[in-house]
């Protein structure tokens, strides 16, 4: 038996529940892990809101660390007793053990920890598609991240930082400005008391940027665009403020010829192979010190209604971990 959050209807936080499941074995192609940690993301909050629908009940989380318990047959590229971390579906990882399919597990190096597995699986493979899979960018480019101070962000902060690419973040408040600036950002926008859009303009010298990277969605979609340079790329990657309303296309073309996709993680992370190769390049970063994973809150597994009220309430910074 293990202790696993599920949600039986959607809703707000208070949908939440703690149960005890039966974990039973991994059949061929699945592992069983016991977690020491688990991660927190917006994800998690459009599933159980019913933004992305889910078949109920159904437990929820997209990643955590653990160790290997037990492997089914098939999987080769784990063992038990192996380390290893995720981010996957189907979701199920805020729970102390789950069976689950071996193909997104990735194997955890000893230098990184439990803690910081579960807190950068999710968000730094989100950062490793943005940035090497979704538009060409090198040295030299600038892109607009919003959001820069929190998991996701902070991390975008350092990988842009470390490959030569310009960032300009946006955050709410100087400390959170602050946050995003010590950890590479070239400069932080306060959208509470800037106009962004005329400051990303200034920064630029009225060129725009060739990408913007938008978890935010409805409160920043339209301001995003009127950021981009001539044939530049927006990403809207998530939908923190509610889903972008639909677009009118010609606008596209007005603003300069512009690219707009809604990638998904998960979509890169299908095929295995991919997954192993994406999340090698995510622990040399993490491992060789290019990238710091930032933990800053931290709630037992009893306590997610309240995590997923701070996330939402926009009350955290860098990443947020449920502990096991």
């Amino acid at each position: 038996m293990a202790k696993t959050v599920i949600i039986e209807q959607t809703g707000g936080p208070e949908v939440l529940k703690v149960v005890d499941r039966d974990v039973g074995a991994p059949g061929p192609g699945e592992i069983r892990i016991r977690h020491e940690a688990c991660g927190l993301n917006f994800i998690d909050t459009y599933q159980r809101s019913g933004l992305y629908k889910l078949d109920l009940p159904h437990a929820l989380g997209m990643e955590a660390a653990g160790i290997v318990d037990a492997v089914g047959e098939g999987v080769t590229h784990l063992a038990p007793g192996d380390r290893a971390a995720y981010a996957a579906m189907p979701p199920g990882a805020y729970a102390e053990a789950r069976v689950m399919p071996a193909t997104q597990v990735c194997p955890l190096p000893e230098a990184i920890s439990f803690e910081e597995g579960a807190a950068m699986m999710l968000k730094g493979l989100t950062v490793q598609y943005l940035f090497h899979r979704t538009s060409p960018l090198g040295p030299g480019d600038t892109v607009l991240f919003h959001a820069a101070a929190g998991g996701v962000g902070l991390i975008a902060c350092q990988w842009a930082r470390s490959e030569g690419i310009r960032l300009i973040g946006t955050a709410g408040g100087p400390e959170k400005c602050r946050l995003a600036e010590e950890h590479g950002a070239e400069a932080c926008i306060d959208y509470r008391s800037e106009d962004w859009v005329a400051r990303v303009r200034e920064l630029t010298d009225g060129k725009g940027v060739q990408a913007v990277m938008d978890g935010v969605g409805k409160d920043t979609f339209s301001g995003s665009l009127d950021c981009l340079a001539p044939l530049g790329m927006m990403m809207s990657f998530g939908n923190a403020s509610g889903p972008v309303p639909p677009v009118d296309i010609s606008q596209l073309a007005a603003k300069g010829s512009l690219k707009v996709t809604r990638p998904t993680l998960f979509t890169h992370i299908a095929d295995h192979a991919t997954c192993q190769e994406m999340g090698r390049m995510l622990m040399e970063k993490v491992g060789g010190g290019d990238v710091r994973i930032r933990i800053d809150q931290r709630f037992a597994l009893d306590d997610v209604t309240e995590a997923h009220r701070a996330l939402e309430a926009r009350r955290t910074t860098g990443s947020t971990i449920l502990t096991v």
